[in-house]
């Protein structure tokens, strides 16, 4: 339970109320803002087999926590062919302002609540005068609507904006339910989601019976403890009753230990690109030609001057540009949206904006049309205009589509990255996934920038975001659910972690967004989703209840603490019996020691879910961290029908004086077919006391 309250209401709420796990101040947090699902190998061809997504699914709820949904979008028409709601299923469809139930929901949206006691207590009544939000669970931002299709939408023909992207569009589980619970609303424009209607939201679905829930909104760091988080503490409960949460890991990077969202018992996801891209073309004086890769212009400007003069209102010195285009260059401090405020304010008609190499990205042009460049494409540009007599006359195409011709997955610059800043011996992020420029349903009432000015009305959008790859390992998870029913959430998120990743579609490394080096664990996790190879993971890492709660005992939290965490139910002990350690020998995916001074060892647990009929025989490999050695032991793993889970333990071995520095490594374990890999993060912290 959370609360907006005083102290002395909280000493009466714990006194006088049993079922009151905890009591703490609620805070607000944020949302983290086609192609896709065919780039994840999902893809509808139906010439050799029947896709895994048109057999799978319709017996698994995916729970969005979001800004609520459109319920007319072609995304949430039931289909011919969908069977009954399941009999499990204990939601409802609540009404409010525009919103029917008997119209709103069906075999495919069979929930959707809404939430506003928690952003009432923190901001007042919603001004319904001054804003369009829906006193439903009907979405005016778009962002629930967008991650809700993304995660599980209906298959729909011939969507595109304005005809980018054209395709058909679809969940990775586009025959699962969905139910939809609307924790944000819109404050000034903003999504926002207090703490109190997310722990509500948690209670009510797992009362409902939801198998998956998709939650893309986060706090920037410092993070809360533990204990004192409506997401953690709801995710533990969902856990608890074998439900997959998946987070987003926010969208503050590239700088480290920003990552959001960091608890061990759920999944955090990164956002990396896909293999498709959006060239443009600018030609000057009909004569000069440049072509940008990453860009979403659907209208064509012709024969317009082009300046460099309007980049930002601190610096205007009111000089108009009416009906010309501006060019811009990136500085700290001046990023596009400031100078298209400013050409706006110019009567400028559109944007050229130069950045680093590492940043551009495609977006979806707003009423001030802006195309992004790199540094050097704008410097060519600049000194072509510099060296004219006149200022020239610039042409811009609309952008194109074209599949798979850039390298991809890239992590993004902006995804948030690790190591988490409150329990650095669990990787996170645990995976990447693609949230750039995704294509999804979107309210056909609200414009696609969310601008006042912007009149364009349509029903698909682009959005990018970690709060877009999020919903895309919710629907892999959904799928695995379908394919695993008896599979616990820890199963899951080491099926998707251990199949990951790491080469992008040039067998290079993937790139890491922000820098012009490869990624590393702390930017993608364990690399990219594979859905496919998810399915058949061969080995598993799976975790029970009191793993979770051993970890929170290293932690050093007290007992109180970790009841305020965890579901009470029968058997579950939260007495540490003063019995600390470190969180290496947690029985995680991936393996994270931030302070190596000496040599430790390690142990980890398998178990075989591939063919458990006959003898499997997996033999395991360590790619070793520089100046770190490492010994597997045993090295080979001989499964049979009797025995199907196995411990082994690593060694590792500090080998160089270092501070501050992590190195990375892998362990693999295969039987020929399947390759079970474990990212590996070290950092050896000897210098003081160092000996060979």
């Amino acid at each position: 339970m959370s609360k907006n309250c005083c102290n002395e209401e909280k000493k009466i709420l714990r006194a006088g109320m049993d079922k009151v796990v905890s009591v703490f101040r609620s805070k607000t947090l944020k949302l983290h803002t086609t192609r896709s699902w065919d780039f994840l190998g999902l893809t509808l061809d139906e010439t050799r087999v029947t896709p895994m997504e048109f057999t799978n699914g319709q017996d698994v709820v995916v729970g969005i926590f979001d800004t609520g949904v459109w319920p007319e979008s072609e995304s949430f028409q039931e289909k011919p062919g969908m069977r009954p709601i399941p009999s499990s299923w204990k939601g409802v469809c609540v009404e409010g302002e525009k919103f029917e139930p008997a119209k709103a929901c069906n075999r495919k949206l069979i929930g959707a609540r809404y939430y506003l006691k928690g952003i009432e207590q923190e901001y007042g009544p919603l001004n319904m005068s001054g804003n369009p939000e829906y006193r439903s669970a009907r979405d005016f931002l778009g962002h629930g609507t967008h991650t809700t299709s993304t995660a599980a939408g209906s298959i729909v023909k011939n969507a595109s904006f304005f005809g980018i992207g054209q395709g058909t569009a679809r969940g990775g589980a586009p025959w699962a339910r969905v139910a939809v619970y609307k924790i944000c609303w819109g404050i000034n424009g903003v999504g926002s989601c207090t703490e109190a209607d997310i722990l509500a939201a948690f209670d009510d679905a797992l009362h409902d019976g939801v198998h998956v829930i998709s939650a893309s909104f986060g706090a920037t760091p410092p993070l809360s403890p533990f204990f004192a988080s409506s997401a953690d503490i709801g995710s533990f409960h969902a856990m608890q009753l074998g439900i997959t949460v998946v987070f987003s890991a926010g969208n503050d990077g590239p700088e480290p230990s920003l990552v959001q969202n960091v608890a061990p018992w759920s999944l955090c996801v990164a956002a990396s690109t896909i293999d498709r891209s959006f060239p443009t073309e600018i030609v000057l004086d009909s004569n000069f030609t440049i072509m940008v890769t990453d860009m979403i212009f659907r209208q064509n400007l012709q024969f317009l001057q082009i300046k460099n003069e309007v980049c930002s209102l601190g610096n205007w010195n009111r000089k108009l540009a009416t009906g010309r285009v501006v060019l811009c260059f990136y500085t700290p401090g001046l990023v596009y949206e400031i100078a298209q405020v400013a050409v706006k304010t110019a009567k400028g008609l559109g944007l050229i904006f130069a950045e680093p190499f590492t940043k551009p990205i495609a977006d979806v042009d707003d009423d001030i049309p802006t195309l992004h460049v790199d540094i050097n494409q704008g410097t060519i540009i600049g000194n072509y205009l510099a060296e004219s007599l006149k200022l020239p006359v610039v042409q811009i195409s609309p952008s194109k589509t074209i599949i798979g011709k850039s390298p991809a997955p890239t992590v993004v610059y902006f995804s948030s990255r690790g190591p988490s800043s409150i329990s650095p011996d669990i990787l996170k992020p645990d995976i990447t996934a693609p949230g750039i420029n995704i294509l999804a349903a979107w309210p056909p009432q609200t414009p696609p920038t969310l601008q006042p000015s912007d009149d364009r009305l349509v029903r698909w959008n682009f959005q990018s975001g970690t709060s877009m790859s999020c919903p895309h390992v919710s629907g892999v998870g959904a799928l695995l659910k379908s394919v695993h029913p008896g599979w616990s959430p820890a199963a899951t998120r080491s099926a998707i972690m251990t199949t990951a990743y790491t080469r992008d579609a040039s067998h290079d490394s993937i790139l890491a967004g922000g820098s012009m080096a490869g990624s590393t664990p702390f930017d993608m996790g364990a690399g990219h989703i594979n859905p496919l190879k998810a399915m058949d993971p061969g080995l598993i890492y799976d975790m029970k209840t009191s793993d979770y709660i051993l970890f929170l005992c290293n932690m050093g939290y007290t007992q109180e603490r970790i009841e305020r965490v965890v579901l009470p139910s029968p058997g579950v002990d939260t007495n540490c019996k003063n019995m600390h350690g470190p969180n290496a020998n947690i029985n995680y995916p991936s393996i994270s020691v931030p302070n190596l001074r000496s040599p430790i060892t390690i142990k980890r647990t398998v178990r075989n879910v591939g063919c458990g009929k006959k003898t499997t025989v997996y033999f395991g490999v360590a790619k070793e961290p520089d100046g770190v050695e490492v010994v597997i032991w045993p090295r080979v793993l001989i499964f049979s029908p009797s025995k199907q889970e196995i411990s082994y333990y690593i060694t590792l071995k500090p080998l160089k004086k270092s501070e501050g520095r992590y190195d990375f490594g892998e362990i693999v374990w295969s039987d020929g077919f399947h390759h079970v890999r474990s990212p590996l993060v070290v950092l050896v912290n000897n210098s003081d006391d160092f000996t060979m």
